[in-house]
């Protein structure tokens, strides 16, 4: 969060601490906010669902059980 500006002796106002600039801009409105939607969270929900329609995570399978007595070890 910014906090503490100051004026420079170039006659402009800086703020300390700017953050990182977001990956998708978002217009996250009070009134909407208010009315109990996220647009922040909807859209990166939208984004999740996307980057996985389009780069499917495959499907992990675990490896059998050893018979008994034997350690599982990979060969």
């Amino acid at each position: 969060v910014s906090e503490f500006p100051y004026f420079t002796m170039d006659g402009e106002w800086l703020v300390e601490g700017y953050g990182v600039s977001p990956t998708i801009e978002v217009d996250n409105l009070p009134h909407a906010t208010f009315g109990g939607k996220d647009a922040q969270l909807e859209a990166a929900i939208g984004y999740l669902q996307q980057k996985i329609e389009d780069e499917p995570i495959p499907e992990m399978k675990a490896k059998p059980f050893p018979p008994n007595g034997i350690p599982a070890v990979e060969k």
